[in-house]
């Protein structure tokens, strides 16, 4: 089980360096591009999950794992409401909210989920 954990830790590290927004004009952005204390705080918790599976607390890594999900899940919300507020410089409303339509969720986003629920499941506790 330490093996798919540790899998899923590496797929959510890995998804955080691919395209996970696609902004018109200037291209796709990862974690970082997104923004940085988002960025270093997953990376904070995939550092804890990647401890509690080496140490074998799969209570704390299940909430870890959930935190991870909540962070992506606020990240995504985050982006989408930013979006509105990226193009406010166009004078005409309905202009803004058709650019802002134009900002789109991209691939890398399929993995830094399914890494988090990777974890999520490989966590749970085996009745015997």
């Amino acid at each position: 089980m330490k093996t798919l954990q540790f899998t899923g830790i590496i797929i959510v590290i890995a998804g955080s360096f691919l395209p996970l927004v696609h902004v018109p004009v200037i291209g796709y952005w990862d974690y970082w591009h997104i923004d940085h204390s988002l960025a270093i705080t997953a990376w904070l918790l995939a550092l804890l999950a990647a401890v509690l599976a080496w140490t074998g607390k799969k209570t704390w890594l299940q909430i870890t794992a959930l935190l991870m999900l909540l962070l992506f899940a606020l990240t995504i919300m985050a982006v989408k409401t930013k979006s509105s507020d990226f193009f406010s410089f166009v004078p005409v409303k309905a202009w803004q909210s058709t650019l802002a339509g134009t900002v789109t969720l991209s691939w890398g986003w399929f993995l830094e989920f399914l890494g988090a629920v990777i974890i999520f499941l490989t966590a749970k506790k085996r009745v015997k």
